[in-house]
């Protein structure tokens, strides 16, 4: 099983030692995302749910790159600066999974780069 760097100017630069997502079989393994401008580099301006849908576009980018869609994530994890904005991310985060929702868990974390509110990541199978 080999594995593949995927990477997509749709979203933002890796900042680190790390990679936008891996592909690893079946598998594709993508990075937390936070609400950055990919084009800017800067964070979004706006409450929590123009950072969600920032994140979101993120995300996005990264599995088209990959040749896959949000019906084929399988797993993520949502870190939150706050729990308290869990109903406004959990609103825009369902309208991208329609269909079958993968499994999730949401924590509140003491801090995420930059400051933001929200950092989402996961798996996806494009098997």
């Amino acid at each position: 099983m080999g594995m593949e760097k995927i990477e997509t100017a749709g979203a933002p630069k890796a900042i680190g030692p790390y990679s936008q997502a891996v592909r690893a079989g079946d598998y594709l393994f993508f990075s937390g995302q936070i609400p950055l401008d990919p084009r800017s580099g800067e964070v979004v301006s706006g409450g929590i749910e123009r950072q969600t849908e920032q994140v979101m576009a993120n995300l996005g980018a990264v599995l088209q790159a990959a040749g896959l869609e949000f019906s084929q994530v399988v797993k993520t994890t949502i870190y939150l600066q706050d729990l308290g904005d869990f109903a406004a991310v959990n609103a825009i985060y369902g309208r991208f999974f329609p269909g079958i929702a993968p499994a999730r868990a949401t924590v509140q974390v003491a801090g995420l780069p930059k400051g933001v509110g929200v950092e989402i990541e996961g798996i996806a199978y494009g098997g």
